[in-house]
């Protein structure tokens, strides 16, 4: 039988090759580590200089886009730039004050001297795109229908929409309303209970009606366009056709001027899941960072 060569490599040029590749990742993860500590010390410290807008209520979420952090941060120029801001004013109804999120992503901003950003840094843009969500509940509070609820029904014919591959569905027409509104004749309080109070006793329905929405001259306007007979599950009820106009008048509005990131001019509106969603967009631009939720005067 034949014997089996084996190779006997030095144990010392093995043991200093597994060394140093151990010292390789340490350095690796100390520097990922490093870099992403950097990062968010920078996110918080713009979060910070937000908060000293008008109308943010709460630290704004920040996210500075592009890795490594360190090596951009010497120039302040980043690939991107994302603001979420919740809690921001927009009017104060007689059904309570209303709310919401406003979202701003910055496309190749320049921060400048990202250890020093403050209220009043400028910081220049390629592009922005600013988002204002209002959810349920504060769409009713504007549009004085206390449990308004907004969906998003599935497009017809397009099967399995809305699952986790295809995201939030959004619609500009075709969208869903239900809540509790007084037939004509119906004061608007029973005493101090709404329509939607089991203790309003005077006629009223709970119905889903079918919606579009659009931006005219800056407004936001949702205009109900027929009763919504399903296949999404809804509300219905036996509304006589003389009532049709009254009720669907009731679920249309011209909301008031709403807010946006550093006023961006919307453009458009639309549903998204359960919200109303109104979006502007602006080519290269500059913002000082205290205006960003500074809301426009009243036309």
């Amino acid at each position: 039988m034949a014997a089996t060569t084996r190779i006997h490599l030095p144990k010392r040029p093995l043991r200093a090759l597994a060394w140093l590749t151990v010292g390789v990742v340490i350095l690796l993860v100390t520097g990922f580590f490093v870099d992403n500590v950097a990062a968010s010390r920078a996110e918080h410290r713009l979060a910070r200089a937000l908060e000293s807008s008008p109308g943010v209520a709460f630290e704004p979420e920040v996210t500075i886009g592009g890795f490594p952090f360190l090596a951009r941060a010497s120039s302040g120029r980043f690939p991107q730039v994302t603001i979420s801001a919740r809690g921001v004013v927009l009017d104060d109804g007689s059904r309570g004050t209303s709310r919401a999120t406003l979202d701003a992503r910055l496309t190749e901003p320049d921060l400048g001297n990202v250890w020093d950003v403050g209220p009043d840094t400028s910081i220049t843009v390629q592009q922005a795109t600013a988002e204002t969500r209002v959810d349920s509940v504060n769409l009713g509070r504007l549009m004085g229908i206390t449990d308004l609820y907004i969906n998003t029904p599935t497009p017809d014919g397009k099967v399995g929409a809305g699952g986790p591959g295809d995201g939030l569905l959004e619609r500009t027409d075709g969208i869903m309303l239900s809540g509790t509104v007084p037939l004509p004749g119906s004061p608007e309080y029973d005493g101090r209970f709404p329509p939607s109070a089991s203790g309003y006793t005077y006629p009223k329905v709970k119905i889903s009606v079918s919606a579009r929405t659009f931006v005219a001259a800056g407004r936001v306007h949702i205009e109900a366009t027929g009763i919504y007979d399903g296949p999404e599950e809804h509300y219905s009820a036996d509304v006589p056709k003389e009532f049709y106009a009254d009720v669907l008048k009731r679920f249309s509005a011209v909301l008031p001027p709403l807010p946006t990131a550093w006023n961006v001019a919307p453009n458009r509106s639309l549903s998204r899941g359960s919200d109303l969603v109104v979006i502007g967009e602006a080519g290269g631009s500059t913002f000082v960072v205290r205006d960003f939720a500074r809301v426009r005067p009243a036309v």
